[in-house]
């Protein structure tokens, strides 16, 4: 993951749109179901994001960018389910996921519309959640109502992190915004952020996964 990130931060730090783009489509490919799955999308953002205290890129283009992935993302998925109805949860590459959709079909059959909103923050299934409200018939204007206020706050979650601890690393440890100190500071911040989801992650499938990770799709 280092040798892939490090050059992409090097150069994208000289090219402030194409930062700007690279965020989009991190947030945008992140929401795509299975490829979701496999596309560091939160890591870049978190890496890109310790950009911002040093002047690279600016706090609200980011948010902006990151915001407006995630919507595209997850409304494409959303209307792709929607328009196919159950169909597509049983179409490839989706049967290639069996068990992550059962879970997605659980997760959202548990919570209902607040599905839509919790699965931005858990991962995987917040790549297949969005195609799941379409296909159960989850109507656009409920989807919406809750997808846009839950990327309105996911973007700052990811974001402000490594903004935060880049900023801290510098005004209380004198670590220079530019140069080698600073190139690296995102592994940091990523690690810092990973433990994190990791053990909401953790909690969360404790008290709440292994009815999920069991269920089945229904017939």
């Amino acid at each position: 993951m280092t040798s892939f990130l490090d050059p992409l931060i090097s150069f994208v730090s000289a090219h402030a749109w194409l930062a700007y783009l690279t965020l989009f489509l991190a947030a945008l490919l992140e929401a795509v179901p299975v490829v979701g799955s496999v596309i560091p999308g939160s890591t870049v953002i978190l890496a890109l994001s310790a950009l911002v205290p040093g002047g690279e890129l600016k706090l609200q283009w980011v948010l902006l960018a990151a915001a407006l992935g995630a919507v595209l993302g997850d409304g494409s998925a959303y209307w792709v389910g929607h328009r196919r109805q159950r169909e597509i949860l049983n179409t490839w590459p989706l049967t290639n996921y069996p068990r992550v959709v059962a879970e997605s079909e659980s997760f959202f059959n548990r919570f209902g519309t607040w599905a839509v909103f919790f699965a931005r923050f858990v991962p995987p299934i917040r790549a297949f959640v969005p195609v799941t409200a379409g296909a159960l018939g989850m109507a656009p204007a409920r989807f919406y109502g809750i997808n846009i206020p839950a990327i309105l706050v996911w973007a700052p979650a990811h974001v402000l992190p490594g903004v935060l601890a880049v900023s801290a690393f510098h005004q209380y440890f004198g670590v220079p915004h530019h140069g080698h100190p600073f190139k690296h500071m995102w592994i940091l911040t990523v690690a810092g952020v990973a433990i994190v989801v990791g053990v909401a992650v953790w909690i969360y499938r404790r008290r709440n996964g292994d009815g999920v990770a069991e269920a089945k799709p229904r017939a």
